[in-house]
């Protein structure tokens, strides 16, 4: 065994044992289980931060296998890890950003009736998750990608005693199983067309057949965005990210900002040679599979950015947020730039981790009221989370040195050369910088909207607050590994990973994107200080009545929710009840199985009537039963 191997085990089989330790001794050991989970994560983060610097700072790339899992016929499938940069990147945001929000579920479910519970599907999360980056094959990967989506079922829907937890737990597992069709389709489509679901020799072999293939591997690479978009919540597939605000919030801030929702990304990301090898093959109503990527993206960002404008939910405005910068990743990674993308996603765990935290610490302070038209005037109250708020929301809203800042401005890069995409991701970055802010001053700033509230709100133990200082120590200085465009320690560490085509475009490029993108994030700040501090309610009030529809449709959001419950549940209830329960188990099973039952009885009512206790009787039908014998023999 190797160092490499030994560090792999750790990284990987810390959380487990910690899922192990709590899942089954965890409700004997009173507040044990969260220090013990916390503990699995460090050891997970410190060995899983090694690999990572080899990966990123020494280039370090391993494929291995550790033994053969599946061996049926050609299909030759290996329990194996893959360490190069774009997993050390990945190791790193998920044992690091997991560790902190582990130390501060500590305060945040002290009191919580199920806490050992908690921490053992806290460390399950992140065990999966470890799972989907190291496989060195799709179905390893596949592996962990249904992994987390059953610890997210089950950490979403954590109060299960409560409907809204368990309705919110059930649609997400619903809408990730339609994806993850997508991506078992992709896998038999890739196995199909080269015999192998390992990376390395897929992508070799993708881009030694891509002319002779082309259709049939874009076609694979549109199946895996179509199981991306399930996870990463993208559309059509988003709906279930807004609900999954109904656990509790450590929850949301794992799942949005290091687990869950970044797997499409990685996923898109880490197969890059396939839609490289297919950007000039139309393959979806013309568009080929990486422009589709990207307008899809691009789509998002601005829609649930919308969405985010009028929302009154705290943690709500953050889960479309979420949305809208996953938008973000797949518009710079469908037109090519897999390492700006990759970039966001890093920088996007901090400031995300530690907005959805310092929710759940205004959360605490205000009795776990979520409408931020409750309150106001905090920051006298929260100094600290107020200024980890105002930190987290600088990063999002893009404003310099601010690490979201240098990220978006790669994206915006990244997809220049396209005008709408980019035009896209502007006016979203104005309306991103607007609905952040118009949640922070709601929340933090103005007199105090529910006195009641205010006078017993409280700040954050510390046990909460480190976790949401350290996170905003690195959503200040996350980005400087970007500064130097092409020249960057960024680009020098992702060097190579990424399979790009012989064409792509190199060299120095304009400062226009940077520009259009800080002024909109400025005028975006700018507004929301204007409606929400200086001129509220009169101007706010005054705007919804204006656009009334505008605002109805926006606040409704879009009624998509009604529309696939229109279009799509009921219908498929109505299905499902009368043609496979009424038609198929009442009348098909149940029907032939009672009539089975009845023709047996009426059998036995016979025979049973001929079974009378007369000797004379029973003389007869032996004599008749005679009778027939000689006449058959006699034929």
């Amino acid at each position: 065994m190797t160092t490499i191997d030994l560090l792999v085990y750790i990284t990987v089989g810390a959380p487990l044992l910690g899922f192990i330790i709590n899942g089954l001794f965890g409700r004997y050991l009173g507040k044990l289980p969260g220090w013990i989970a916390t503990l699995m994560l460090a050891i997970s983060a410190t060995s899983g931060g090694y690999l990572a610097y080899q990966a990123l700072f020494n280039h370090l790339h391993v494929s291995k296998d550790i033994y053969t899992w599946v061996s049926v016929g050609n299909l030759h499938i290996p329990v194996g890890y893959l360490i190069d940069p774009l997993t050390g990147v990945m190791l790193f945001v998920v044992t690091f950003v997991s560790l902190w929000i582990h130390l501060y579920s500590i305060g945040y479910m002290a009191h919580d009736k199920g806490y050992w519970r908690y921490f053992a599907y806290l460390n399950m999360f992140v065990f999966f998750m470890l799972l989907l980056v190291l496989g060195n094959n799709f179905l390893m990967t596949f592996v962990g990608w249904e992994g987390v989506g059953l610890a997210s079922y089950l950490l979403i829907g954590f109060w299960y005693f409560n409907d809204a937890p368990r309705q919110a737990g059930m649609k997400a597992f619903v809408v990730n199983r339609i994806g993850d069709a997508g991506f078992l389709l992709g896998m038999f489509l890739i196995f199909t067309l080269f015999g192998s679901l390992k990376y390395e020799e897929v992508f070799n072999a993708v881009l030694q057949n891509k002319e002779v293939m082309a259709l049939l591997i874009a076609t694979a690479g549109v199946l895996f965005f179509v199981a991306a978009t399930g996870k990463s919540a993208q559309i059509p597939l988003y709906v279930w990210l807004p609900d999954a605000m109904e656990g509790p919030t450590p929850v949301s801030a794992l799942i949005h900002a290091a687990t869950m929702v970044t797997a499409g990304v990685y996923l898109v990301a880490r197969a890059s040679a396939i839609y490289s090898s297919v950007v000039d093959v139309p393959v979806l109503f013309g568009l080929s599979a990486p422009l589709l990527v990207a307008l899809i993206g691009a789509l998002t960002a601005f829609f649930a950015a919308t969405m985010a404008l009028v929302n009154n939910d705290l943690k709500r405005i953050l889960a479309f947020s979420t949305i809208s910068q996953l938008g973000y990743m797949f518009a710079a990674a469908g037109m090519l730039g897999y390492a700006a993308a990759v970039f966001h996603l890093y920088t996007h765990a901090f400031f995300k981790a530690l907005l959805f935290l310092t929710a759940g610490s205004v959360m605490h302070a205000m009795h776990d009221v979520l409408d931020i038209q409750r309150m106001g005037g905090l920051w006298k109250k929260l100094p600290w989370t107020g200024l980890f708020m105002l930190i987290g929301g600088l990063a999002l809203a893009a404003i310099p040195p601010f690490s979201g800042f240098f990220s978006k401005d790669e994206i915006l890069v990244a997809v220049e050369k396209n005008p709408l995409i980019f035009w896209l991701l502007v006016v979203t970055a104005l309306m991103t910088a607007f609905y952040t802010f118009r949640m922070f001053f709601m929340v933090f700033l103005g007199k105090p909207r529910d006195q009641h509230l205010y006078e017993h709100a409280h700040e954050s133990p510390p046990i909460m607050l480190i976790p949401m200082g350290i996170l905003a120590v690195g959503a200040l200085v996350a980005g400087f590994v970007g500064i130097g465009g092409e020249n960057s320690l960024w680009a020098k560490m992702l060097h190579g990973t990424f399979v790009l085509p012989e064409h792509a475009a190199h060299g120095e490029h304009s400062s226009f994107p940077m520009i259009a993108g800080l002024t909109a994030g400025v005028i975006g700040i700018a507004l929301a200080y204007l409606m929400y501090v200086l001129f509220w309610p009169s101007v706010p009030v005054l705007m919804a009545r204006i656009f009334r529809p505008i605002y109805v449709v926006l606040y409704n959001r879009y009624w998509v929710d009604e529309i696939y419950d229109a279009l799509i549940v009921k219908p498929l209830y109505g299905i499902s009840r009368w043609i496979l329960f009424v038609g198929v188990d009442r009348v098909l099973v149940d029907g032939t199985v009672n009539a089975l039952a009845w023709i047996s009885y009426g059998f036995g009512a016979f025979f049973r009537k001929l079974q009378t206790g007369n000797v004379r009787t029973y003389a007869v039908w032996l004599l008749l039963g005679a009778l027939v014998l000689i006449g058959v023999l006699a034929l």
